[in-house]
């Protein structure tokens, strides 16, 4: 019996410890549920320092929430240069795998959106998609004097930025084992191709027509992060879909060089009222709020800071135009600052990150009326008679309500004025015209 109970005994312990590891294991099967959700984002703009932090976000709050993959869903023309590196260095660190998913078809992955895939723990295309066209632009065009051997200060630079755009992009290329040849070639010769030729040279990993496609195909795959091998276990994810926040939403909107140019404009315009009119307010409030946005949306931006001087001396020029007889040549100045400046205002390497001509048009056009119509009105005003005071009486007529010798009062339409006679005396009740004189003293004359 003794024994009989010891074995009993030992089966109670072993039940209890089996039940304990269960309850041990169940958390930890829970927690590996909740694992598996994948996030995503999407980036159909260019790539700029708004959309470098939506991204950066987007990696740490995957990395936060312990997310299998973040996926990053780009249609994009390319961007800035240091934004970029911002995003690859965050994706190259990042502990979570980091998808990029070029879509929709039609979607681009151009320029910088080329060392965004590259930099990529998965590199995924959509059908009907094409990626390359990385060249750094923007730099300097000035060709080599092949019959002299020289080379310009301009030449020199963009041949060192491109050398550093190529050294990236192969080193890209080869920490994910891709296409280092063809990531050359797209920075030094601008190459682009289509999604299935991609493939083909190894430039991606992937063709998917959507994103849960996509999870399914990459489903069992082990990639690199910065913690080590990682398999992912994509194929049964809730995908969670992060649109950018309000505020996101806001900045992406300010850094728009188009939007940008026109809040410095109307800021510009509105304190050019207030100091005309003071008092009134409403443009100077107007003014200021649009100098502020406008700012901020500078500094996010490849602002050239000559465009900028000339965009303020062309106003200058224009209120000089006002004050000072030119005989229009301050405002030809002006047009051709204008004009100029709007075309220099950003170095954005796309076209997506410069002032658009249907935006400078209309506004160099509006701006040259609307200070054309200001001076015309000054001459005009200058060259009015004057209506007020003495000198706005000259011509009046009226008569003599004392004696003038040479000092007394005389009435002019209804009022009586404190008057000098030109040719003393003259008398009482005598008709005599105003020829002269101030609100103080009317200068008259007899009739």
């Amino acid at each position: 019996m003794k024994n009989h109970g010891s074995r009993n005994r030992s089966k109670a312990g072993f039940l209890l410890f089996v039940v304990e590891m269960a309850l041990l294991v169940i958390p930890v099967t829970q927690s590996t549920l909740l694992a598996a959700d994948v996030h995503q984002i999407s980036v159909d703009s260019p790539i700029h320092p708004v959309s470098m932090q939506y991204i950066q976000n987007a990696v740490r709050h995957a990395e936060q929430e312990h997310a299998e993959a973040l996926i990053i869903t780009m249609d994009t023309p390319g961007g800035l240069m240091e934004s970029m590196r911002g995003i690859t260095r965050s994706i190259l660190n990042s502990e979570v795998p980091v998808i990029v998913y070029v879509s929709p078809e039609g979607a681009r992955a151009g320029s910088a959106g080329v060392f965004i895939t590259l930099s990529a723990h998965v590199a995924a295309m959509a059908p009907g998609t094409n990626i390359g066209a990385a060249t750094p632009v923007g730099i300097g065009d000035s060709p080599i004097d092949s019959s002299e051997g020289i080379q310009t200060d301009s030449e020199a630079m963009r041949e060192k930025v491109t050398n550093d755009a190529v050294a990236q992009a192969r080193a890209l290329a080869e920490r994910r084992g891709r296409n280092a040849d063809w990531a050359e070639q797209a920075v030094r010769e601008a190459a682009a191709i289509t999604a299935n030729r991609a493939l083909e040279l190894g430039v991606i990993d992937l063709i998917a027509g959507s994103v849960r496609e996509l999870l399914e195909e990459i489903d069992g795959d082990s990639v690199e992060t910065v913690s080590g091998w990682v398999v992912l276990n994509t194929a049964d994810a809730d995908v969670k879909v992060f649109e950018l926040s309000w505020r996101q939403r806001f900045l992406n909107t300010l850094a728009n060089p188009n939007l940008a140019y026109i809040l410095m404009l109307l800021g510009v315009y509105g304190l050019i009222f207030e100091l005309y009119n003071p008092g009134a307010v409403i443009p100077g409030v107007i003014g200021v709020i649009a100098l502020v946005l406008a700012f901020f949306a500078l500094q996010t931006l490849p602002l050239n800071w000559a465009g900028l001087l000339l965009i303020l001396i062309s106003f200058a020029m224009f209120i000089l135009e006002i004050k000072v007889t030119s005989f229009g040549f301050l405002t030809l100045g002006g047009v051709a600052s204008l004009a100029l400046g709007s075309i220099m205002l950003f170095d954005g390497p796309i076209p997506a990150l410069r002032v658009s001509w249907t935006v400078i048009i209309p506004t160099v056009v509006v701006t040259v009326l609307f200070f054309a119509f200001a001076l015309t009105m000054g001459v005009r005003a200058q060259k009015n008679k004057v209506t007020t005071g003495g000198e706005g009486m000259v011509g009046e007529e009226g008569f003599a309500f004392t004696r003038l010798d040479p000092q007394g009062k005389v009435k002019i339409g209804g009022e009586y004025w404190k008057a000098e006679a030109e040719n003393p005396p003259i008398e009482k009740d005598e008709p005599v015209t105003v020829v002269g004189g101030s609100r103080l003293l009317l200068k008259v004359r007899k009739k």
